[in-house]
């Protein structure tokens, strides 16, 4: 674990951190391509992943393993799925979207390790998001959490 940052609550950014460095971690040995049957959901819009995914996918052949190409580490990038928890903001939630493969975004609020304003928040810039596609919504919202997890569906 990391030493958390001098005077800054863990919330507001070693959350994110942690989160960026967990499914890294999964990708980079070998866990996600290994198990392909596997689903993970990554909490917090997937931290910074979806922003520097392409960032990681270049670098890792060049300073991690020469044998991984930018494309493999993409598409295991890309299995994951994400929740919206505190995380719809205008900037964040188009780089979510533009990143995230169709069907692996999901509602989260971060209920109730999360104050309900913090969720509410958030909820704002979901809920008056300009730029869905038709039926991206209904699908963030719900859709795409019963299509993962059909047994939770009724």
């Amino acid at each position: 674990p990391m030493a958390l940052l001098p005077g800054t609550p863990a919330p507001l950014a070693d959350y994110v951190f942690d989160t960026t460095r967990s499914a890294l971690n999964l990708v980079l040995n070998g866990v996600m391509s290994r198990y392909t049957n596997v689903r993970v959901i990554l909490s917090h819009g997937g931290g910074f992943l979806p922003y520097a995914a392409y960032r990681f996918a270049g670098l890792t052949s060049t300073v991690v393993a020469p044998d991984l190409k930018p494309a493999d580490v993409l598409h295991d990038l890309k299995r994951f799925y994400f929740d919206t928890a505190l995380s719809a903001s205008p900037s964040a939630l188009p780089a979510l979207l533009a990143f995230a493969e169709p069907g692996h975004v999901l509602y989260g609020s971060d209920w109730p390790f999360a104050p309900q304003e913090a969720g509410t928040y958030y909820n704002q810039f979901l809920e008056s998001h300009p730029d869905f596609t038709p039926g991206q919504a209904e699908a963030i919202n719900r859709e795409n959490a019963e299509a993962l997890l059909p047994r939770l569906a009724h």
